[in-house]
């Protein structure tokens, strides 16, 4: 017997389930009102659909429950036949219960992976889609610690910083989970396709939309509220004024969970939404050792890895800089600098700059900025 077969969820119950996601214009909530006075889905559908009474379906959504597409249903059943392929609905033991207690849980949740990290502590990291290096570094390495700890690091497989904190998570041999904003059958962005199949190995790729949903702008906003409502807090570590990781802690926010911002220059756009945070109550962090602390008990099954303290370790054999290079350093700091000033400030000449700068940056001591400035890094 085709082992595939075996993992397809009980068929009579499932269709009813596909059924509701694929009806245009029902929605999650439209879906959880209905299921609140509907003990089986299976009476919503056919000539005979039975609807609950004083829930106010309109003639349009009540025509569809009647005569559903069930060749797109058919089309979802093929695809969760397929190896590591998965259903869950919100009446399953595997639901994750902080997802659940949010408003207007998704009604279902396809999965290609591992379903049971779904319940694991997670922490949510996001930010700019068009981070400075830095800015993707810091992503990478409180993932990478944060997950050694043995905290799953959620996000939304976007370009950026959602990228940085999933790769770093792998890296630190831990769990990863990623949101979507699009079915499982496709990726978004496409050059995250290797990502994409490396969490699915090492953790799970989420949806509440069925296969062959493309990427719509509308989307992404429902996305973020699962990444913020499976996570006991959520990271935001670069964002503008105007951003979609700013809607995201808001939603953390009203979902009662924590939210935690990294700071960074005055002069760096990209830090203004950070700021705007701390402002209105994020907490600020600076390692990851504080994001473990501020959540306190909920994590206390963790053990902490050495150097969890440290937001960038160390580098196993650091170069010896001799005292040219300290004093270009000494003429840099932690805000962005054009070029031009910082071969005025060290008194050295272009061409040595150039060199010297080249080589501070593939070390890690410098990093380059949009505009061509270069900045320091927490490594030195």
């Amino acid at each position: 017997m085709d082992e595939s077969v075996n993992r397809r969820p009980r068929t009579g119950e499932t269709v009813h389930w596909l059924a509701l996601v694929r009806t245009p214009g029902l929605g999650s909530r439209g879906i959880n009102r209905l299921l609140e006075q509907t003990p089986d889905p299976g009476v919503l559908f056919g000539p005979a659909a039975k609807f609950p009474e004083g829930l106010k379906l309109s003639a349009d959504i009540a025509s569809r429950l009647r005569d559903p597409d069930w060749d797109l249903v058919e089309r979802d059943l093929a695809w969760l036949a397929l190896p590591d392929n998965h259903l869950i609905t919100i009446r399953d033991p595997q639901y994750p219960p902080l997802l659940r207690e949010t408003p207007d849980p998704p009604p279902v949740l396809f999965v290609h992976g591992d379903p049971k990290v779904l319940t694991l502590p997670q922490l949510a990291i996001v930010g700019s889609r068009n981070p400075s290096v830095s800015g993707e570094r810091t992503a990478h390495e409180f993932a990478r610690h944060l997950a050694a700890a043995g905290i799953t690091i959620t996000s939304g497989l976007a370009s950026g910083i959602d990228g940085a904190g999933h790769q770093g998570a792998l890296d630190g041999k831990g769990v990863t989970i990623a949101v979507t904003g699009t079915g499982l059958d496709r990726v978004y962005p496409a050059r995250h396709h290797a990502l994409a199949r490396q969490i699915a190995r090492h953790g799970a790729l989420v949806s509440e939309f069925p296969p062959g949903v493309p990427a719509r702008a509308g989307h992404f906003p429902r996305r973020n509220r699962i990444i913020s409502g499976l996570s006991l807090g959520t990271l935001v570590v670069e964002a503008a004024l105007r951003s979609g990781s700013l809607i995201t802690a808001r939603q953390a926010a009203e979902q009662g969970r924590e939210v935690f911002a990294i700071p960074g220059s005055i002069h760096n756009p990209l830090a203004r939404g950070c700021h705007a945070l701390i402002r209105q109550g994020a907490k600020l962090v600076e390692t990851a050792q504080d994001i473990i602390e501020e959540l306190g008990p909920l994590l206390e099954t963790l053990s902490a890895p050495p150097n969890l303290g440290s937001a960038v370790p160390p580098a196993e054999t650091p170069l010896e800089l001799d005292a040219d290079y300290r004093q270009l350093l000494d003429n840099i700091g932690f805000d962005p600098l054009p070029v031009d000033l910082i071969i005025e400030r060290s008194g050295l000449t272009a061409e040595e700059v150039s060199s010297m700068l080249l080589l501070l940056e593939l070390e890690g001591y410098v990093s380059s900025a949009p505009g061509g400035g270069f900045c320091r890094t927490h490594k030195n």
